[in-house]
């Protein structure tokens, strides 16, 4: 009886310093706030399961990669692939990095509810609507469709230092952060729903899983595709690549130098075991990869396989299968 209460006693002793050791240990996450509700999702429910703190930042995707490379932050969530001057910034603090596709996302386009004319609309109207060449000149609704009526255009979207932007610009405009600059532009996407909410002119940008959120506030606008169909945002078209050209994949960047500490590892151990991964991630609205894209991730971390598949910049239309490739 003596031993096996000797025995508890230990074990509840060494069970208590393990707590104590995690609740010390701090995992930083900062990036995307399109990202952001996977990493809170995942952040939540590893705090909860270990002890182990997480903080999780919405500094946009340029503004998490600035962090990231100056080793202020372990993990970066990004709504775009890591760009070329980001890869330079890494390079000059000496941080390697290991790219994590975790998802797919649609880009919506949203609108008003009371807005019964633009239910669907074309990649270049939408062009002729963002292009720089727009600034100060294209203001009302009837100049991007005579059809549409003679009303004030609002906009609003993603601002300068978020990946959705740089993706948005890329698809619609052609060129990468590239756009009229004279609209409401917010790294806090409720901004955009607000905004579009409380105006029957408005239309704005944003992840898919804040229109999920939302429905009841705003509606999305269908894009024509190239066989003439008019498909809308949702998971089950961002997820079969029906939906273009706004489907994008969303990723972690996790530093390889801040995996020697254990907490780290085992917070990327746990955002890439397939049951975790996956149900978080459709938990909060967005297409979860195949488990078994999240087994070659853990596979990855494992290996500290650095590096980034996209060669420094966004590729419009890639696919579940070119993602798993990748790995």
């Amino acid at each position: 009886m003596r031993n096996t209460i000797t025995l508890s006693l230990t074990t509840a002793v060494s069970l208590l310093a393990f707590q104590a050791a995690a609740q010390e240990a701090t995992v930083t996450v900062d990036g995307s706030s399109t990202v952001f509700p996977v990493s809170e999702a995942m952040a939540e429910e590893f705090q909860n399961a270990t002890g182990t703190r997480v903080t999780v930042g919405s500094s946009g995707t340029g503004g998490g990669f600035k962090k990231f490379c100056r080793g202020e932050t372990d993990i970066t969530g990004a709504s775009r692939p890591i760009r070329d001057e980001e890869i330079e910034l890494c390079k000059a603090s000496g941080i390697e990095y290991i790219e994590l596709p975790v998802a797919m996302d649609g880009l919506a386009v949203i609108v008003n509810p009371a807005n019964d004319w633009a239910t669907c609309m074309s990649v270049e109207e939408l062009k002729t609507m963002w292009e720089v060449a727009a600034q100060d000149k294209v203001k009302n609704w009837n100049q991007v469709n005579q059809n549409f009526p003679d009303a004030p255009l609002s906009l609003f979207g993603a601002g300068t230092d978020s990946g959705t932007y740089d993706y948005f610009t890329l698809a619609i405009n052609g060129v990468e952060h590239e756009s009229r600059g004279d609209y409401t532009a917010t790294e806090d996407d409720n901004i955009t729903i607000n905004g579009v909410a409380g105006d029957e002119n408005a239309l704005g940008f944003l992840g898919l899983a804040y229109l999920e959120e939302n429905r009841d506030k705003v509606k999305p606008v269908g894009i024509t595709q190239a066989n003439g169909s008019c498909v809308e945002p949702t998971v089950e078209t961002a997820g079969d690549g029906s939906y273009q050209p706004l489907s994008r994949p969303l990723f972690m960047y996790v530093s390889k130098a801040a995996l020697d500490r254990p907490e780290v590892q085992a917070y990327a151990d746990f955002m890439m075991d397939p049951a975790n991964g996956t149900a978080l991630v459709a938990e909060v609205g967005y297409v979860p990869l195949p488990e078994h894209a999240f087994e070659l991730g853990k596979a990855k971390v494992a290996a500290r396989k650095t590096g980034t598949f996209f060669e420094g910049g966004s590729k419009i239309g890639v696919s579940i299968e070119e993602l798993l490739a990748s790995e």
